[in-house]
């Protein structure tokens, strides 16, 4: 039976990295409801950026890469943007991938976490969680909009029903790098047992040109990169709790 059930798209890729398992294609939907200040795809924040596609047209694209994300030990990931802003159209993206014999990732923030129904968690093989901050006052200058507990929240759900989890933890100098915030996060993720790994991302400036031709200003325009230093000391304290988490 087709599936026109109709998402905004912003856009699709393949690759390799931090999205998953070996080779992925990636979905990018398009609508988020935070607007983090290290955020590199502005042009991802409202649903009217993406270009409508049914659930049928977007798996056409996947399975034109199908034999080739195989051989790669990959699998589909859906992105954004915050993919929980269109459920009904993530749920069924996944159900399409399971049904190729993919393996299915959702990559959020957890913000909205409450939405992500079982049948939805039960169509996805991984979660890519963005724990952002554990200090709620960090959380909020990072997000400008949410709160951290609804996050915290999804993940003890997602451990409590045997869903693996990535961690993703963007590391910015002078925002997300205090000590105690990162202990935080550190111990928390510890306490979850489905946990895999944990990246630390160091913060870039990528997204600036996106910025500059939607006419915004750049958040973090006197923020530089984190130095290794500071990396190697984040990723040690992770490591410090027992968690996999890969040098970078």
């Amino acid at each position: 039976m087709a599936d026109t059930l109709t998402g905004a798209v912003h856009s699709f890729d393949v690759s390799t990295g931090v999205d998953g398992p070996g080779t992925r294609f990636v979905a990018f939907l398009a609508g988020c409801p935070l607007r983090c200040r290290y955020c590199h795809s502005p042009d991802t924040w409202y649903r009217r950026s993406g270009r409508p596609m049914t659930v049928d047209e977007l798996l056409l694209e996947i399975r034109r890469y199908e034999r080739f994300i195989k051989v790669a030990g990959g699998g589909v990931t859906v992105s954004g943007g915050e993919p929980l802003m269109q459920p009904d159209f993530t749920t069924a993206v996944l159900r399409g991938g399971r049904s190729l014999g993919l393996h299915t990732a959702l990559d959020t923030s957890g913000f909205l976490g409450d939405r992500a129904t079982d049948d939805l968690l039960d169509a996805t093989d991984l979660v890519l969680l963005d724990v952002k901050s554990w200090d709620p006052g960090t959380y909020r200058r990072v997000t400008r909009t949410g709160r951290v507990a609804p996050t915290l929240r999804f993940a003890r759900r997602l451990a409590d029903r045997g869903t693996p989890m990535w961690i993703r933890f963007v590391l910015v100098p002078g925002l997300t790098d205090e000590p105690d915030n990162v202990a935080g996060v550190a111990d928390f993720v510890a306490g979850l047992t489905t946990v895999e790994r944990v990246d630390v991302l160091p913060y870039h400036r990528l997204g600036v040109s996106k910025y500059a031709a939607l006419g915004l200003p750049y958040p973090l325009a006197d923020t530089a990169p984190p130095d290794p230093e500071l990396v190697g000391r984040v990723v040690e304290q992770f490591r410090a709790r027992g968690l996999e988490c890969p040098a970078r």
